[in-house]
């Protein structure tokens, strides 16, 4: 006899690829979050919940949202998922590798779900955006109780309900982006720096990407939210703030009864009292020139952009719709340099795209040289189901794929070293986060260009900006002496 098929049609409405790329042009509302149900305010108490969270900045801020909802319905974070009544996969999508983490992570945990069966086991995130993985977990892992996607993290009360009450799978994916939802509660995983959403979505559709359909169309905050939210954070003696999106660069675009974009609000945040500015991610497309002229400014809007190339070759850029070539990338760096003389450059590159040849690779390699990045993510292509790409003939062989990437990843750690060599001698600033990982009696922290930094110095400086001598460079870090400003000021 075969095994009886679950019926989930009562709490199950899932995901469309057709819908997810469609671009309507509905408006947007701006909503507040509703209190949470009177039935859910206390339902944690005395219970925990675990977060795993995998992929982009923009991920862990969500998590943060969560935690925020999950702590107003009584429960407290355990960082030990055997011991929690809640544990819930916050996903990426944006390479197979990562969703390959997730399916093996909800494995081993199906023996927590055996030794408590009311244990809430649930995924959400980019990966319950795809048809084919909701579809995979409703065959092969029906010991989740809970899927829910991008589009509606503020529906958490009451999905956790219906998954509590019911004892049946939950599964609430919306296909198409809802409204903008402010006053969300959050719990923050730092004291010292913080992340800031300033809009949600990508209209860009590059081949390769399935972004554009777990997140939705381009949507942004209003500015008068973004910033009461960052001076907020100023009040509580944050130091760092990171705006965030799939395109920062596109903000504001979508608004109708103001010409307000992406270089206006970089403007109205310098003049906040945080001491550092970043944002992520750029798309060289939008980089515009009013942008450039702020960050001119300097002042707390730091010297480091991150600015994905993808590839250095214009042939391949095409494939990849990403609608600029390679003089194009290469003039906006030399027009923000020309501003921004100490600017310093990270970026994202795929090799071994469909159809990419050894002269197409060398491109990217000859376009490494001539950026001088100081790092680089770097990926070997992988395909992702729904996108162009996806139906592109794969014809690069992995073992080639393999020796690229080597063979870039050789050429920019010498470039890394090479840029890291320049710094010693010199006395930067830099904002401690903690202890260092591999050595509790040497303080870590990053420089306004997002330098890891090592070194000696007592404990009390953690969550200050101090200033730091570098005595070594490596690929990766600095080590380095701390200069005791206080002790010299007294000294005269």
């Amino acid at each position: 006899m075969g095994t009886k098929e679950k019926d989930y049609s009562q709490y199950f409405v899932a995901p469309d690829l057709k819908q997810a790329k469609k671009r309507g042009k509905e408006n947007i509302e701006v909503v507040k979050f509703e209190e949470i149900p009177e039935r859910m305010q206390q339902v944690g108490i005395g219970k925990n919940y675990f977060i795993d969270t995998f992929g982009c900045q923009m991920n862990v801020h969500d998590s943060e949202v969560i935690a925020g909802l999950l702590e107003q319905m009584g429960y407290e974070r355990t960082e030990q998922a055997q011991v929690a009544s809640i544990i819930l996969l916050n996903t990426c999508a944006i390479r197979e590798n990562a969703e390959d983490k997730v399916f093996g992570q909800l494995g081993r945990y199906k023996h927590l779900k055996m030794e408590n069966p009311d244990l809430i086991l649930g995924v959400c995130g980019c990966m319950s955006q795809e048809e084919s993985v909701v579809n995979r977990i409703l065959k092969s892992y029906q010991h989740v109780d809970l899927i829910f996607g991008t589009h509606n993290i503020h529906r958490l009360p009451h999905l956790l309900q219906n998954a509590l009450f019911s004892k049946e799978m939950v599964v609430e994916v919306w296909s198409k982006e809802g409204d903008v939802v402010e006053d969300m509660p959050k719990v923050r995983t730092e004291k010292l720096r913080a992340w800031v959403n300033i809009m949600y979505g990508c209209d860009k559709f590059c081949t390769y990407c399935i972004v554009p359909y777990t997140r939705g169309k381009e949507r942004s905050r209003r500015p008068e939210d973004v910033l009461e939210e960052i001076r907020e954070l100023a009040r509580l003696g944050y130091q760092e703030v990171t705006l965030l999106g799939q395109n920062v660069n596109a903000y504001g675009k979508d608004f109708k009864d103001r010409v307000y974009q992406f270089g206006h609000l970089m403007d109205d945040v310098r003049k906040i009292g945080i001491p550092r500015v970043r944002f992520t991610t750029s798309h060289p497309r939008d980089f515009d020139d009013h942008l450039i002229e702020v960050l001119g400014e300097r002042g707390n809007l730091v010297e480091h952009i991150h600015l994905p190339v993808q590839s250095g070759s214009s042939e391949i850029l095409k494939m990849m719709s990403r609608k600029y070539d390679r003089e194009t990338y290469l003039n906006l760096a030399n027009k923000i340099r020309r501003v921004l003389p100490e600017v310093v450059f990270t970026t994202d590159i795929i090799v071994g795209f469909p159809g990419e040849t050894d002269e197409q690779f060398e491109e990217t390699l000859s376009l490494v040289r001539e950026m001088e990045y100081d790092s680089a993510f770097t990926f070997i292509y992988s395909p992702r189901e729904g996108t162009p790409a996806a139906k592109m003939k794969d014809n690069v062989p992995m073992e080639v794929k393999k020796e690229r990437l080597q063979r870039l990843n050789e050429l920019q750690n010498e470039i890394s070293l090479r840029k890291n060599e320049v710094l010693r001698g010199q006395i930067v600033e830099v904002l401690v986060e903690g202890v260092s990982k591999k050595n509790v009696n040497v303080l870590s922290g990053r420089t306004r260009t997002n330098k890891l930094v090592n070194f000696v110095g007592p404990q009390h400086l953690i969550g200050e900006l101090t200033f730091v001598r570098i005595e070594e460079s490596r690929t990766w870090s600095l080590n380095g002496v701390w200069q005791d400003t206080t002790a010299q000021k007294v000294s005269g």
